[in-house]
């Protein structure tokens, strides 16, 4: 395959190819913070949206991959967000409102073409974000993991399952692995790296599952239970995340 990864500002004329596969759960489209960059990552951030083709195929997005600079006025090397995925979201609005540049970037996600996974272009495209944000100008790429394989293990914490390792001291979990076999450091864990909440009605109409019991739900896809409260006609999910830095000098 003969791979141009380039970003949203150099190539404006591939943006639309980026809706081109999108397989998430169906109940994580509806994290109501995430439109806040997504409803125009591509003109707002444009320099931060990369996109990965096959220049024999130019018609067909190969990957993609998010990130977006933000304000962190803590020192990285002791402590990242606690809100994770949102919070990151959420500064970079502010960042953005305020006119300020941010002092960090952070990886949103990495997408492959579902026919082409397990072929390494995942550690292609961190690859690519990584020397992206160090043409930038930025020292740092931080990352609120979604551990690929954490919803096989929904009751085990995230802090545990961030622990652990193969005999040869890589994680277990396959996305990890990839983050830290390209130079990442597993920074921490956040348990509220993204807040889905819903009526009863809306967890069945997104799940298809019956949310008729008060107390914890598992859902496929999901990497801990969602809280379910039929009293209150309510559904929680906190989504966590594993924080993974990367220093790009």
């Amino acid at each position: 395959m003969d791979l141009l990864v380039t970003t949203a500002a150099e190539r404006p004329d591939l943006v639309p190819l980026l809706g081109d596969f999108n397989d998430w759960p169906r109940f994580m489209l509806e994290d109501p913070v995430a439109p806040l960059y997504f409803t125009d990552a591509e003109t707002a951030f444009p320099e931060f949206v990369l996109i990965a083709i096959d220049r024999d195929r130019p018609d067909r997005l190969v990957a993609k991959g998010y990130s977006v600079p933000f304000t962190w006025d803590g020192d990285p090397e002791e402590a990242l967000p606690p809100g994770g995925w949102d919070e990151v979201i959420l500064t970079a609005a502010l960042d953005r409102l305020a006119g300020r540049r941010g002092t960090l970037v952070s990886a949103l996600e990495i997408s492959v073409r579902p026919d082409l996974r397990g072929t390494g272009l995942s550690s292609l495209m961190l690859d690519a974000m990584r020397r992206n944000a160090a043409a930038s100008g930025f020292t740092s790429l931080v990352a609120p993991v979604r551990p690929s394989a954490k919803h096989l293990h929904a009751n085990v914490s995230i802090a545990d399952y961030a622990r652990l390792r193969r005999d040869d001291g890589l994680p277990v979990d396959p996305w990890l692995r990839v983050h830290v076999r390209a130079g990442g450091e597993v920074a921490g864990v956040s348990v509220r790296a993204m807040t889905i909440p819903g009526t009863l009605a809306d967890w069945r109409a997104w799940t298809g599952l019956p949310f008729d019991a008060t107390g914890p739900v598992e859902v496929p896809g999901a990497l801990v239970p969602v809280h379910c409260d039929t009293a209150h006609d309510h559904a929680v999910y906190c989504e966590p995340c594993v924080w993974v830095r990367h220093r790009l000098t």
